[in-house]
């Protein structure tokens, strides 16, 4: 990772985000940055980062200074948490051996209730096959696969015990279906080009990883890119 080149782009993202305000990345913050690529952050996760602090940054009311990289830290290595547990790749710290494992799933999302997570998948998928990301030969599934949590939705508030988690398994295996159609829709251009870009991301860490690992971590980076990019919601309720 060049990270000159790394700063530079950073550096470009944050004045962006500061409304053309100029925030340059030197001295400390340059230090700071360069330890993230060290650590084989990759850009567009610590974009996100940047995005999450100025998201809660723009709730708090009209902004009154112009954001330093310096407040985004914990953002950008709380999404890395996030990527290594969603790609399956591990650190435990500077120097150790980094290791492909199952993905774990996310933290739970606090006071998201069930209900409230059904009524935002039926909107992303909605918003789904309004774009046509899929084609118009998917939508029959979509349709099919939106009455069905459209149901659920309707007694997920009252779902106890093996019921419930039935339920959750069948979130789960409806997520499974979505993907593959995803994959089936893409084509294989666009998944050579994603399965590509997740190997650039994984770069940093493929001299420490079997090649069974690394393989495998890149078909679930692939996964989280395909549904970024085409705006596919999560259907797993964790």
């Amino acid at each position: 990772m060049d990270v000159s080149e790394y700063c530079r782009d950073i550096e470009t993202y944050l004045c962006r985000k500061n409304d053309g305000h100029l925030i340059r990345i030197v001295g400390p913050s340059f230090d700071l940055v360069s330890k993230w690529a060290a650590q084989g952050v990759p850009l567009k996760v610590a974009l996100s980062g940047i995005d999450r602090y100025f998201e809660r940054y723009y709730r708090k009311g009209p902004r009154r200074r112009p954001v330093k990289i310096d407040f985004c830290e914990a953002d950008v290595l709380d999404v890395f948490d996030e990527w290594r547990r969603a790609t399956g790749v591990t650190a435990a710290s500077s120097g150790s051996a980094v290791v492909a494992e199952p993905a774990a799933p996310p933290p739970k999302r606090r006071g998201v209730s069930l209900p409230e997570h059904l009524e935002r998948v039926l909107v992303r998928l909605s918003s789904l096959r309004a774009t046509g990301a899929l084609g118009e030969s998917a939508d029959p599934i979509l349709d099919g696969v939106s009455t069905e949590l459209d149901r659920v939705r309707k007694k997920s508030g009252g779902l106890r015990g093996d019921e419930r988690q039935a339920t959750l398994a069948r979130l789960g295996d409806l997520d499974a279906e979505l993907i593959a159609l995803a994959t089936t829709s893409a084509g294989a251009g666009v998944l050579e080009q994603i399965r590509a870009e997740a190997s650039n991301d994984l770069a940093p860490f493929r001299s420490t990883m079997a090649a069974a690992a690394v393989e495998s971590a890149v078909e679930r980076t692939a996964m989280k890119l395909l549904r970024e990019r085409l705006g596919l919601p999560t259907i797993t309720f964790f």
